[in-house]
């Protein structure tokens, strides 16, 4: 009996192995395709703008020669060209529940009343990164899900900055650009988000969603603190987004 009930675990442990696999081959696969259809998208890219024609001519190589000289990315072909970008949504919706409840989405969902009915109108809000100083972020709404979200996403392409890494902490003397350079504090509406250096080993002092930006950022240690209305993280990210692009000069800080 004893001998039977091990062969029985050994066989459901054997299966649920075989999924995992399946799952992650599949997941590779998407991965592949989706690159895939990433670089026929960025071949057959037909250039409308002065600067898209010169990256895709190749006489421009780094997305740092567009944002040190300011110029304005009108396509977002020019950054898939040049970086290679993650992307992820920001929870900022809430799903229906009892007493106010649910659990929080991607999609933030509101109704317009007209005389035919109500109208649903879904926003998204999306963050892009390479964990190497390059972020951007950005929303975008429309009558469906998907829409919202690749609106959201160019946006964000569009809005993409570099910002400044590296050991800043008083009790840290590594070489590594792990954490902020000083200070920084941003804001939007009524909530301010201040980025303070944390020695290497730290991680990420902040909250869920102010996570996700910090880490496409390439930030690895850091302190944080809020003030303000802090479940509106529609001007968390804001905020936070804003304080990172103050990393660029000292100038700018109040």
């Amino acid at each position: 009996m004893h001998k039977e009930k091990i062969k029985a675990v050994e066989d459901e442990t054997k299966k649920i192995i075989q999924v995992a696999e399946a799952i992650e081959e599949k997941e590779v696969l998407e991965e592949v395709m989706k690159t895939a259809e990433e670089k026929e998208r960025i071949v057959a890219w037909e250039p409308k703008t002065k600067l898209g024609r010169e990256v895709k001519a190749g006489k421009i190589k780094n997305i740092d020669e567009i944002l040190e000289s300011n110029k304005k990315i009108l396509e977002p072909e020019i950054v898939d060209s040049l970086v290679n970008l993650k992307s992820d949504l920001i929870l900022i919706g809430q799903s229906k529940g009892k007493f106010g409840g649910g659990k929080r989405r991607a999609w933030r969902q509101t109704q317009r009343k007209t005389e035919e009915g109500n109208i649903p109108t879904f926003s998204a809000m999306a963050i892009v990164g390479d964990e190497k100083g390059h972020i951007g972020i950005g929303d975008g709404k429309a009558k469906e899900t998907l829409p919202a979200r690749d609106k959201a996403i160019r946006k964000a392409k569009l809005n993409i900055i570099k910002i400044k890494r590296s050991c800043a902490s008083f009790d840290c003397s590594c070489s590594e650009k792990h954490t902020v350079p000083f200070v920084v504090e941003g804001k939007s509406g009524s909530l301010r988000v201040k980025l303070i250096p944390a020695p290497q080993g730290t991680g990420l002092v902040a909250g869920g969603e102010l996570k996700k930006l910090l880490k496409m950022a390439g930030i690895k240690d850091i302190y944080s603190r809020t003030s303000g209305k802090k479940r509106t993280t529609f001007n968390l990210i804001k905020a936070g987004f804003n304080a990172l692009k103050k990393t660029t000069s000292r100038g700018d800080i109040k």
